[in-house]
């Protein structure tokens, strides 16, 4: 096994998760400029934050999915460029990576059941495996 190979490839998924990240947090955090979140709700903490989700509407869910969607497929598809080998699995493996963190954030904040349900089928696994094909990678 040579070391170089192993260390881009983990380079990659480190590069793949915190760029995916970013693009993640970018667009949960500019949702509530775009639509904005209704009267009384406060998250700027995971409690305000869990308190709130009663009083969301569906479109105020419309940024966290595309956070957690767009962000799990410009990681998975940077993973996948920047791998040297194991493309696709490192895809995936950015795409369970945000599977965990959703699953996390479910058991911690809650919110509807559609929304859980999309969110954790549709925007993480889905969204590597795209990445990973719009990568060119199979």
């Amino acid at each position: 096994m040579d070391f170089k190979v192993v260390a881009r490839n983990v380079l990659a998924l480190v590069v793949g998760v915190l760029i995916g990240g970013f693009v993640n947090g970018f667009l949960v955090s500019v949702g509530p400029a775009v639509i904005p979140l209704p009267e009384g709700a406060d998250v700027s903490t995971m409690e305000g934050l869990r308190e709130s989700m009663n009083i969301f509407t569906p479109i105020n869910f419309l940024f966290p999915f595309l956070g957690h969607a767009l962000g799990t497929l410009v990681g998975a598809f940077i993973a996948a460029k920047l791998a040297v080998s194991h493309h696709f699995k490192f895809a995936m493996g950015v795409g369970a990576f945000f599977l965990v963190g959703g699953i996390y954030m479910v058991m911690s904040v809650g919110g509807p059941l559609w929304f859980n349900a999309a969110d954790l089928i549709l925007a993480y696994i889905p969204m590597g495996w795209l990445g990973a094909r719009l990568a060119g990678k199979r």
